[in-house]
């Protein structure tokens, strides 16, 4: 039967009007149900926005170096006892996990840092020590560099040395991770591909300038070659920044002319615990910078950027086995991701956030309960809470006012490290003996960070990396983005598997980067290769930098 509308029949036929209104009205009703029940589920899924139709992507890449999942549990007790938290409060990372990751290398099931980052940066397993390179010690080209090459903008953002092992995977090429003053040449541009990073902040000034260099350069500079990096890269029109108030003049990313340049310490940026805010900026601070440039300078680009960000000292606390440096490293890693993901959530650009570890360090326990009695269920938050610094940091206290060679130094060691710097009041002399005994910078910092271990009941198993899976956390702000990252990356995975889908997902060809990258200098002169070998390569533990 056809139902008519028109005013006559409608006039004529007062009931077959009123059908035909409810009908009509059944019908929206119906559509408006559906649109609704759409827009709701595409603005509840992760909280993705699905209305953007273009094709222009962004990655950024976190690295936790030396997280494992206990020190997610650690870290996030302790925000729970220091800001009076209730039991379900979780970290920004906690709510994005998605699975996990195997870590072994090519010459191990314990991988080093450096083996760990060429998994990531060429979705292959090499050798413990590699930089960018294949088992066989052949170049392989990297995620960073392919991006680059595809005109993509690049970045990379650490604590650490721009020069250490992670950032340096994706950006050099070398055959051990010792060769940091090669590892500074290649990011700069000089080798075959040229230029492939566009921003690096962290520290590692040293390898940048040699020990002679003009004072305004600092005065740690380790070059060799005796060349100053700094002031070449400024010549070929690099930003340099040097200190926290040249980093303000960046304003956060939008005064930011790149290729820049960021190296805001001579070596390390000190542990969160120990950081002072007007010298150093935090991974917040320095991963919103970053972002910030790298969206203002490819806003007119068809292609968007890549970027790696580490938290890269978590490792250095696990080294160390301090606890309190540990869970305050980790905590300014959740804001960093934190505020990153604020970003993304806002941006109407294709944008995925994937952070994993490369490995965990220190084997830490969360529990210590290790006498013949039956142990206490419990651990205590507020030693770490009341510690006031990092085990390195009080380790660089005793060693100045040793050079000085005034005072009493026992009564130093009670007051001022144990009393003032970790707050333990409760002390023996045999603690302070193991400390006055010794010149070792290591053993020292063994003993400080034992007395918190002790008394929080906090364990550790090795001054070195274990063999645990690590966590997977990401984020997409587009649906279908996250609906392949999820099949691709949701569950247990090879580390490899991570760096291939970045790869797949930028459309990137790495055997044709490997083919560009074949003819770089990658091996170390013959005085440095007779040193190299599979020990030494986390030197960190018993280094103690000015």
């Amino acid at each position: 039967m056809r139902v008519s509308t028109s005013s006559k029949s409608l006039g004529s036929n007062p009931r077959n009007s009123v059908k035909v209104w409810i009908q009509t009205l059944l019908l929206l009703t119906g559509l408006l149900s559906l649109f609704r029940k759409q827009l709701l589920q595409c603005l509840t899924s992760n909280s993705a926005v699905v209305f953007s139709e273009s094709k222009k992507k962004n990655v950024i890449f976190f690295v936790t170096d030396g997280m494992g999942p206990a020190s997610l549990s650690l870290a996030r007790s302790f925000r729970q006892y220091t800001e009076n938290l209730p039991i379900d409060d979780t970290l920004t990372l906690d709510k994005n996990f998605i699975g996990s990751s195997r870590t072994r290398s090519s010459s191990s099931l314990i991988t080093d840092s450096a083996a760990g980052a060429t998994a990531f940066s060429c979705a292959l397993k090499s050798y413990n020590g590699a930089i960018g390179v294949d088992p066989d010690k052949n170049p392989c080209g990297t995620i960073l560099e392919g991006a680059k090459l595809e005109g993509y903008l690049t970045g990379l953002v650490v604590t650490t040395r721009i020069t250490d092992a992670t950032p340096a995977a994706f950006s050099a090429h070398a055959d051990y991770r010792f060769q940091e003053d090669l590892i500074a040449l290649h990011q700069l541009g000089k080798y075959p591909l040229g230029r492939t990073v566009d921003l690096l902040i962290g520290g590692g000034r040293t390898h940048f300038y040699p020990p002679h260099a003009d004072k305004k350069y600092g005065s740690h500079g380790s070059r060799e070659d005796g060349r100053n990096l700094i002031q070449e890269a400024q010549e070929d029109g690099w930003q340099y920044v040097g200190s926290r108030q040249e980093f303000d003049q960046l304003q956060g990313g939008n005064n930011v002319s790149l290729p820049l340049l960021a190296l805001l310490a001579d070596y390390d940026i000190p542990f969160d615990i120990d950081r002072k805010d007007d010298e150093y900026p935090s991974l917040a601070e320095e991963a919103m910078t970053a972002i910030n440039a790298l969206t203002i300078a490819s806003q007119d680009s068809d292609k968007g950027f890549f970027l790696m960000i580490e938290g890269s000292r978590i490792d250095h606390a696990g080294h160390l086995n301090d606890p309190a440096a540990q869970a305050r490293e980790v905590l300014a890693f959740d804001r960093a991701f934190k505020a990153v993901k604020e970003y993304v959530e806002k941006s109407d650009i294709d944008t995925i956030l994937i952070s994993t570890s490369d490995h965990e360090t220190g084997g830490l326990a969360v529990g210590r309960q290790v006498t013949t009695q039956y142990p206490e269920y419990i651990w205590f938050p507020r030693i770490l809470d009341r510690a006031q610094h990092s085990g390195e940091y009080l380790t660089k206290k005793l060693l100045a006012f040793r050079d000085q060679g005034e005072g009493c130094e026992r009564s130093f060691i009670k007051h001022e490290l144990f009393e003032k710097g970790l707050a333990i009041k409760e002390y023996t002399e045999d603690d302070v003996d193991a400390v006055v005994s010794t010149d070792d910078p290591g053993r020292i910092q063994d003993k400080l960070n034992d007395m918190v271990s002790v008394r929080a009941e906090i364990g550790w198993s090795t001054h070195g990396h274990t063999a645990v899976d690590v966590n997977i956390y990401a984020y997409a702000n587009r649906k279908d983005t996250w609906d392949t990252l999820l099949d691709k990356l949701q569950g247990n995975h090879e580390n490899i598997e991570i760096g291939q889908f970045m790869a797949d997902h930028l459309g990137l060809n790495l055997a044709e980067v490997t083919e560009k990258v074949r003819d770089t200098k990658h091996s170390p002169e013959p005085a440095e290769a007779s040193t190299a070998t599979a020990q030494g390569f986390d030197e960190y533990y018993h280094r103690i930098s000015p």
